[in-house]
């Protein structure tokens, strides 16, 4: 445990630049705090001291404002920053350096008892207040923006902005904008400018019967002068 303790407060060292000394982030930092009480929740339930878990766990986000369920995989490295507001599932699974900042939700979709949380790989990063929802996985040294959604697999060494989230870039080149095959979340701008369109077309085929009556009420007086 102590020796957990002390990588954690090496990895803040080495993270974060506004960190001065071990001993500030010892006693200032929430985000090794979480990390100790979630292994000794992690330690109690796999033990199958369920509820006694979940209590610590508890008692953790009451100190710490981060919910890190006790049954969640996590791996060395992990960096919690402004940790406000972190929710990590059941069944989340971490890599290892790892970065998390404040807001952060790994969050399952499904009811039912099975793999329901997200699966971050190794030297993933995620922004403040990004949600991340169900049980899929972020590929290792992908970055999430902050405030995105993403509901979809990310490829490794990737990044991902928006809601719904869609990769932008991709091994440091830029991409048009992957969509994830998000059918079940579509993009509320994509949405407005298809129905645009659509009222596009409709209008501009009113227009040309318009146009078509009319040639033919002037052919029709042309006759009838004629006459």
């Amino acid at each position: 445990m102590f020796d957990a303790i002390r990588s954690d407060i090496r990895t803040v060292m080495e993270r974060d630049p506004a960190a001065r000394s071990a001993t500030e982030v010892l006693l200032c930092y929430p985000g090794v705090h979480a990390l100790a009480f979630h292994r000794l929740g992690n330690r109690l339930w796999r033990r199958g001291w369920l509820s006694t878990a979940r209590f610590v766990s508890h008692v953790g986000r009451f100190f710490t404002g981060i919910e890190i369920h006790p049954a969640a995989r996590v791996g060395r490295g992990l960096f919690i920053d402004h940790g406000m507001g972190i929710v990590i599932g059941e069944t989340a699974e971490i890599g290892n350096d790892v970065s998390l900042l404040q807001g952060v939700t790994l969050g399952g979709t499904s009811t039912r008892r099975e793999k329901r949380h997200p699966t971050l790989r190794d030297n993933v990063t995620v922004g403040a207040g990004a949600k991340i929802i169900g049980a899929i996985t972020i590929g290792e040294g992908s970055r999430v923006g902050a405030g995105s959604v993403v509901v979809r697999d990310v490829p490794p060494n990737a990044v991902v902005v928006g809601v719904p989230g869609r990769v932008t870039y991709k091994d440091g080149q830029r991409v048009s904008g992957i969509d994830m095959n998000m059918t079940d979340l579509p993009d509320p701008v994509s949405r407005a400018i298809e129905q645009l369109v659509e009222r596009i077309r409709v209008l501009e085929a009113d227009l040309d019967g318009l146009r078509k009556a009319v040639d033919r009420e002037g052919l029709r007086d042309k006759e009838e002068e004629a006459l």
